[in-house]
């Protein structure tokens, strides 16, 4: 249980710490006063009351905001928890600390339809109360912050309501008064309530690399500063992980495992001037790699929350990216405490910039004449650009990430809902599924009972985490079966891909390792969690590939230990010339082309024809143009062959895709290609009886290991049903 003396003590060192020379005397009296009246109340914890107030009077002053501040963080809870008044307030410690108190205080006493109403009016009431002295909502937050570190002593019900608030509220409004360090607070204790299992992962995650990780950042940091400090550079320069929520929405906006992220990494250099943030760039992007594109300036053009910092993202020898926020004293304070650092009454003298926070006064003029929930509505559109807000065909207001679509709306709703989706409504016309979502849109979700359930290709269409999960929750119970056929297909792609053994899975002495390694009893396991998409093909065989090759080079050992092995005809054969990547047996050199009719590419079993002027011609062995070639007539003219070992060599082959035809199809299979970086030469199609279409792409690849890793991935388009290579 916490203790009076510990909170007293540590928030009168903060505020020595951050307002030397305040009357401390003020501060005594409001703490005796406070806790006169909250003398009978008890904390959660069965502590006493008065800890909140101090603990929140203390995150006042390490803001840096003034006596009054203070003084009205120490008070906060008496109008509305106790018998004391505004004019008794007043009459002790000054107007000014009564109306901040009374800012504060929500509207307990007035009788409202429902909880939702009165949080409506709240809300209100504290923005109004805020256009007149921001101090209001930074003693609010405050309360907030001080609540949230003491959530495990609330009820799981009242955990998540007050999470959500925070997340939907008060972490944004945070942001928005640029007050970084509290925002990264408040949304990590959130998603610790909200989403525990993510939050653990995470978690768990980066203790395990802690030791990595330091280790990295340290040597990062010293080549900084060693660099600065020999150019003369007065600087303070440190290295972070980011923090949990800013990764958790990571991985969501970018569909990745944690073990995919690289981008995790920030460091700070904190100098005195602004001609030393530039001066500080030039080194920074001459010790490291720049990532093009990811250079921020706002130094020149600050944030609408008065964040002021030069941004790049640069690559180190090891080949990792972090990113580096280059800055001055004042420009971190500014970031870390936001329009605390800026406000009017920090200087005690003036009227300050009130163009700080103009925007809370727009707010309110636009809502003068609306009722509470048409107010919230507005304020959450209005002021939260990172997420929307739609309305069930109710009323009811449904906050989704930004871009969501019908699928994460219908999610939202309940899990039965987006199972029997079988179309949607948007503002009462019907819409494609994957329709982008926007402000003030009324949804509707059409279901049908006998809806087959969701589809693979949802995974990749909604935003939220929440229909992720339900969608792979649904596949993991309904389609086991399917689940491994399509993990298994998956798996092997990628490792062939990789140019990795599927036989080494099978070796019975390897086979129990690398099932040990992936944490599954089986394989069919394991495909069924890739085919539900709890586990990705990527990150499986990543886990196994060292282990694999390890044992692949052991097995290889062995067997070069038989003499047959190092026969000098062998030899021979291995150092004959190779051209284009093909080697012609009995033939040193000599002219090669690859046969159009087929297209061969390393990995094919293929042939050579001898042709007259022209070299020799590869075929695969499956060619129909190479099919009597056993034939008496013509086995003269036919050549052993074999694929030399070729490394980025690539190889021009054809397929042909049979298709369901539909709109958009061709832009599906465009985007394959491209987002698995294929080069292709020529891409088109044509329609063909009964509903079908034939699509002929001509690409690039080095193996077929990579072509058939193409194929899998267009086979997994939807309407796309077959494949052949073809001609080119």
């Amino acid at each position: 249980m916490e203790s009076f003396t510990e909170h007293y003590a540590s928030m009168t060192q903060a505020i020595q710490k951050h307002l030397p020379g305040v009357d401390i005397a003020r501060i005594e009296r409001a703490v005796e006063y406070a806790a006169q009246k909250h003398k009978d109340q008890k904390r959660k914890d069965g502590s006493p009351y008065i800890i909140h107030p101090l603990a929140v009077a203390e995150i006042v002053a390490e803001m840096g905001l003034d006596l009054e501040a203070i003084l009205g963080a120490l008070l906060h809870d008496c109008i509305e928890d106790t018998d004391a008044s505004f004019d008794e307030i007043a009459r002790l410690f000054g107007s000014t600390t009564a109306e901040l108190v009374e800012g504060v205080t929500k509207l307990t006493r007035a009788n409202f339809s429902s909880t939702e109403q009165a949080q409506m009016e709240n809300l209100r009431k504290m923005f109004m109360a805020m256009s007149k002295d921001i101090r209001v909502v930074l003693i609010k937050i405050a309360d907030r912050l001080h609540n949230m570190r003491t959530m495990q002593y609330q009820t799981p019900a009242k955990q998540v309501s007050k999470c959500r608030e925070t997340m939907d509220i008060y972490a944004p409004l945070a942001h928005r008064l640029g007050m970084q360090k509290i925002k990264w607070e408040l949304e990590d204790i959130a998603l610790r309530y909200l989403e525990p299992e993510s939050y653990e992962d995470i978690m768990s995650y980066l203790n395990a690399h802690k030791e990595h990780d330091e280790a990295f950042m340290q040597s990062i940091q010293e080549r900084i500063s060693q660099r600065l400090s020999g150019m003369g550079i007065s600087n303070t320069s440190y290295g972070r992980i980011k923090h949990v929520y800013s990764i958790y929405r990571k991985m969501r906006e970018q569909d990745k495992t944690l073990d995919e992220l690289y981008d995790i990494y920030a460091f700070r250099v904190i100098v005195d001037t602004i001609p030393d943030c530039y001066n500080v760039l030039g080194h920074i992007h001459d010790l490291f790699n720049l990532v093009p594109g990811r250079f921020k300036d706002y130094i020149s053009t600050p944030k609408p929350n008065m964040y002021q910092s030069l941004h790049t993202t640069v690559i180190g020898s090891q080949g990792i990216p972090f990113e580096v926020q280059i800055r001055t004293w004042q420009m971190h304070e500014t970031a870390e405490y936001g329009i605390a650092a800026h406000w009017k009454y920090k200087q005690g003298v003036g009227s300050g910039n009130e163009k700080d926070f103009e925007w809370v006064r727009r707010l309110l003029e636009s809502q003068q004449d609306t009722d509470a929930e048409d107010y919230l509505k507005s304020l959450k559109i209005d002021m939260f650009d990172d997420e929307v807000f739609v309305f069930t065909p109710k009323g009811k207001i449904v906050s989704l990430p930004a871009g969501s679509t019908p699928i994460d709306f219908a999610y939202a709703i309940h899990s039965g809902v987006g199972n029997a989706m079988t179309g949607a409504k948007i503002n009462n016309r019907i819409c494609n599924i994957d329709t982008p979502l926007t402000n003030g849109d009324i949804v509707e979700v059409i279901t049908s009972k006998a809806a087959k359930g969701p589809s693979r290709d949802w995974l990749s269409i909604c935003k939220s985490n929440q229909a992720r999960t339900k969608i792979k929750q649904w596949f993991k119970k309904e389609k086991r079966e399917e689940n491994v056929t399509y993990g298994r297909a998956s798996f092997e792609a990628e490792m062939r891909r990789v140019g990795l053994p599927l036989s080494i899975t099978i070796d019975p002495e390897v086979s129990p390792q690398l099932l040990k390694k992936l944490a599954f009893d089986s394989w069919e396991n394991m495909y069924a969690a890739i085919g539900y998409g709890g586990l990705t093909a990527v990150k499986a065989v990543g886990r196994i590939r060292d282990d694999i090759n390890r044992a692949v080079k052991a097995q290889d050992k062995a067997q070069q230990t038989n003499p047959l092995r190092t026969a000098p005809e062998d030899a021979a054969k291995k150092n004959r010339h190779a051209v284009n990547g093909v080697i012609v047996e009995d033939i040193d050199s000599c002219m090669i082309k690859f046969a159009k009719c087929c297209t061969p590419v390393p990995g094919d079993e293929i042939t050579g024809f001898i042709t007259k002027g022209f070299g020799v011609s590869i075929h695969r062995t499956d060619c129909p143009n190479a099919a009597h070639r056993h034939e008496p007539v013509q086995a003269a003219r036919w050549v052993p062959v074999r694929w030399a070992n070729v490394d980025d060599q690539p190889f021009d082959t054809t397929l042909e895709l049979d298709c369901i035809t539909r709109d958009g199809l061709l832009l599906d299979v465009a985007m394959v290609m491209t987002t698995n970086r294929i080069r292709v030469k020529e891409l088109y199609g044509k329609d063909m009886p009964g509903g079908h279409s034939l699509f002929t792409v001509r690409f690039e690849v080095r193996n077929v290991a990579e072509l058939d890793a193409i194929r899998n991935k267009l086979l997994n388009i939807r309407d796309v049903i077959g494949s052949k290579r073809g001609q080119n």
